[in-house]
């Protein structure tokens, strides 16, 4: 019997779902984000994560916690704060690490984009640490800015931040009007 690899999934296939923090499928992203955070700053990264309360993630207080679902699995996800007014502050973007190198941490920040364009939110602010190149990475090639010197040495630097102006969302009905 010959085996044929399949295709991967479509982007299609995946569904974009808003959770809150005490959903049980918000714990895998917790726990992978901690270990990844521990091995590569030598230290207990849970309490980074247990930084900002959780009701921060919430719409009531200017936030969201979403998850990028495959057949009812989470395979990656992210969210955002209230920053201030007009900015939203992008925080634990994940994808599950048998899940890398697809494309879901960008499917990721582009749903997070969508939605902080889509309250009014005018901004994203964003800081990633000197030793994820993956991220700076994918924030380079997003069209973030980079608020720090790109040619300096990542270490000497601390929490690399980067902005990204966003799109004024279409006021009601304007689509209908195209």
């Amino acid at each position: 019997m010959t085996s044929v690899a399949q295709p991967p999934p479509s982007p299609t296939e995946l569904t974009a779902i808003q959770v809150t923090m005490s959903d049980p499928r918000v714990r895998p992203l917790l726990r992978e984000l901690g270990d990844e955070y521990s091995t590569r700053y030598g230290k207990d990264a849970h309490a980074e994560l247990a930084r900002y309360p959780d009701e921060e993630f919430t719409a009531s207080h200017g936030g969201v916690l979403l998850l990028l679902l495959e057949h009812g699995e989470p395979v990656a996800g992210g969210a955002f704060r209230r920053y201030d007014e007009t900015t939203a502050e992008l925080k634990r973007i994940w994808t599950h690490s048998a899940q890398r190198r697809r494309g879901l941490a960008r499917r990721v920040v582009a749903e997070l984009e969508r939605e902080a364009s889509a309250r009014g939110y005018r901004r994203i602010y964003l800081t990633t640490g000197p030793r994820q190149p993956e991220a700076r990475g994918l924030y380079l090639t997003t069209g973030y800015t980079p608020l720090f010197d790109t040619e300096a040495d990542p270490e000497t630097i601390g929490p690399l931040p980067f902005e990204k102006r966003l799109p004024a969302a279409p006021h009601q009905g304007e689509a209908a009007d195209r």
